[in-house]
């Protein structure tokens, strides 16, 4: 029996999409092709501040295969008063050309369709827009903790418990500490790209997305439609982290195709995507700990600021992630938002728990070294019998049992706790560990199951794979509770017209979709009498999942995993290269091994470019970024990462029925602060602020 049919959930299969998208026969939403296709191509502001005082359309209209050019002063009306995902308004970014003003660099201020795409480039490029230009302001820093403001979103921003200052006062030993971490891009493999078309008085959306639901709810409110009249479709996505969302590409396919009454694409250019996709927010924390001279914690304060836009607040919860970590009497924990005349982040992989790990991870490491303890007996001694800050006990935590057999596969227990002794040749060498944690969530979905006539099933799910492996999850997870081989099953995802499922989020994708996948498979099956006749449209049972997520607020649920990497440091050029790096999870049961060993390198990888590489600048004068690109903005390249292992322990969720936590985000969650402790190890010197370039090493610490 092949890879393809032995076995279900929990054994290595290859994607089913696998060979579509290695020979290009899986079409993406930028190469569908659609009968006279018109093609849009969106024209950015080159001021960060002002008002746009005219435009010269004219002469680009007179340019060959222009069609129109659509701007603040004919644009179609959208309606952006409405409660949409996570129950906030949507970005008013996405209701384009609806006045004159830019509110940052890269706002989208006209759109120029024609009839190929190069003839619309190049008439964007012709279209002289003229501003009145004022004064902006771009410069994030921890000195603007005066100006920033709280803002409860779906968590509190501000969480208090216990006294801080006395148990700080009483406390042996004491870290106060900043921490910073930089602008940071999604950028995945494919662009944002969606076309826009009406036929028989419905609006069809071939898109690249995180869930066609939340994109046809989302154009269906913008657009004043009846959601019934709204069809999104993606079936193949390449990489999202967060970013694939409304966006304005969508929109403005949508108003070209309205007023054009023709298909219309909008692809958006990698130096588009840097203004137009989202990003994750600068942040500056501050990390105070109070501990007994033994290293219990006594007092936990994480602050956390971060920037936002001026048109839409956006929160990058980084000291949201310390509420679940480790016990401490007081538990003190702030998130505070400043205004500036940026683009509006968004959701980026761990949001909040990627840069909050790294100020807790490297302030823990910072109170072992004070205290003379074990970084790992550390977090032991720490560790919390129920949830620190809720009460709630946890549905299971296994940090400790990750850590024990991370230190064993490591080789821990011959480290020497003293930085800077270790050498070989020109470099210094040095090993640290972080913890890793993100909450484990699971969001209504409907999914229906038909068992076919000739013995096959299909699975109709709107879900979104977006290059995680979930169509390849979802078919072995049908195929053990339908009993029966997976290359019996079918699975189609990506259409909204599948009914509603969450989006490919939060980690929380396949762990919904699967549960209802699961509850309709199951019902299916126990409603088959064995040999009856199935009709020739199949029989079909739908399942939805609303009801029975409930009991799971009785609990706090998280995935866990501790994090080891040994660096190498050449003191003379500041050069810093990774060795080795091993991280061990207790993410749940592991519905599919390849593809999850896949998304937790993916992830640790992602914690090396962060620490070392990744750092979005921008320019006080313009209000843009330096080397808007994946040339000016470095990431982590192959020769970068020579040796990765990700593993994991059994750690079912006994309240699921798959036994799923969630494995897309919790691998990049204290990878930095592991490279960051590790490079201390080896140097005896401290970085704070992210990334830790040559310059900085150069200059014995945080520059």
């Amino acid at each position: 029996m092949t890879t393809a049919t032995r076995g279900g959930t929990g054994t290595a299969h290859t994607r089913v999409e696998g060979r579509d998208k290695v020979t290009g026969a899986a079409r993406y939403a930028g190469e569908i092709p659609f009968a006279d296709l018109a093609h849009g191509w969106l024209v950015l502001s080159a001021v960060a501040r002002g008002r746009v005082r005219a435009l010269d359309t004219d002469a680009v209209l007179a340019m060959p295969g222009v069609l129109t050019v659509l701007h603040h002063g004919n644009a179609p009306r959208v309606d952006t008063a409405f409660t949409g995902i996570m129950g906030v308004a949507p970005d008013p970014s996405t209701g384009l050309f609806q006045h004159d003003r830019v509110p940052h660099m890269g706002w989208p201020v006209a759109l120029v369709v024609a009839e190929t795409s190069e003839q619309a480039r190049e008439a964007a490029g012709a279209l002289a827009v003229h501003y009145d230009r004022e004064p902006h302001d771009v410069a994030f820093s921890a000195r603007r903790e005066s100006e920033a403001y709280p803002l409860d979103g779906h968590m509190p921003a501000v969480v208090e418990k216990g006294d801080l200052e006395a148990e700080l006062a009483a406390s042996a030993v004491v870290v106060d500490a900043q921490y910073t971490t930089p602008e940071e891009h999604h950028n995945p493999m494919e662009p944002h790209a969606a076309a826009a078309r009406w036929e028989g008085g419905r609006l069809e959306v071939v898109d690249s997305n995180q869930g066609t639901g939340w994109v046809a709810d989302e154009l269906a409110n913008l657009f004043s439609l009846d959601p019934a009249s709204v069809r999104v479709r993606s079936e193949h996505v390449g990489g999202g982290f967060g970013s694939k969302g409304t966006r304005a590409h969508q929109v403005a396919a949508v108003m070209a195709a309205t007023v054009l009454q023709r298909a219309v694409r909008v692809v958006l250019t990698r130096r588009q995507m840097f203004s137009l996709a989202g990003h994750r927010s600068p942040t500056a924390q501050r990390v105070r700990l109070g501990a007994d001279a033994d290293g219990r914690l006594r007092a936990l304060e994480h602050r956390s600021l971060n920037q936002t836009s001026t048109v839409h607040d956006f929160v990058e919860p980084s000291a949201a992630a310390s509420r679940s970590m480790y016990a401490a009497d007081a538990h003190h924990t702030a998130i505070r938002l400043v205004k500036l005349d940026v683009p509006t982040p968004t959701w980026m992989r761990a949001p909040g728990e990627a840069p909050g790990s790294f100020a807790l991870e490297s302030a823990l490491d910072e109170l072992a070294e004070r205290c003379g303890v074990d970084p790992i007996e550390l977090r032991v001694r720490n560790e919390p019998a129920v949830g620190p800050v809720s009460g709630l006990p946890f549905g299971s935590r296994n940090l400790i049992a990750c850590f024990r057999e991370g230190a064993r596969r490591f080789g821990w227990d011959g480290r020497d706790p003293r930085p800077g002794v270790r050498r070989e040749g020109r470099w210094l060498l040095g090993t640290g560990t972080a913890a890793a944690s993100f909450p484990v969530m699971a969001m209504p979905s409907t999914a229906a199951v038909t068992a076919q006539a000739d013995g096959t099933f299909t699975v109709r799910v709107n879900a979104a794979d977006i290059g995680t492996g979930a169509r390849t999850a979802l078919t072995l997870i049908a195929a053990d509770a339908l009993e029966v081989p997976a290359d019996r099953v079918r699975v189609r995802i990506g259409d909204s017209d599948l009914g509603p499922a969450t989006i490919a989020g939060g980690s929380a994708g396949t762990r919904s979709w699967g549960w209802a996948v699961t509850a309709a498979a199951g019902e299916l099956r126990r409603s088959l009498m064995p040999g009856a006749d199935i009709p020739p449209e199949g029989i079909t049972v739908r399942s939805d999942t609303a009801e029975a997520l409930g009991a799971l607020a009785r609990k706090e649920r998280h995935s866990f995993g501790a994090q080891f990497a040994e660096v190498a440091v050449d003191p003379a050029t500041g050069e810093i290269r990774v060795r080795r790096m091993l991280g061990i999870f207790a993410a749940g049961r592991i519905v599919n091994p390849l593809t999850a060993r896949s998304q937790f390198v993916g992830g640790m990888t992602w914690g090396i470019s962060m620490a070392l590489h990744e750092e979005a600048v921008r320019d006080r004068e313009s209000g843009g970024l330096y080397g808007a690109d994946l040339a000016g903005y470095h990431v982590a390249a192959h020769a970068d990462v020579p040796h990765i292992e990700a593993d994991w322990i059994d750690d079912p969720d006994p309240d699921d029925p798959v036994g799923i936590k969630g494995i897309g985000e919790v691998g990049i969650v204290g990878a930095a602060a592991a490279v960051a402790n590790a490079v201390w190890h080896a140097t005896g010197v401290r970085h704070r602020n992210l990334p830790i370039r040559p310059d900085r090493v150069l200059a014995g610490g945080d520059a």
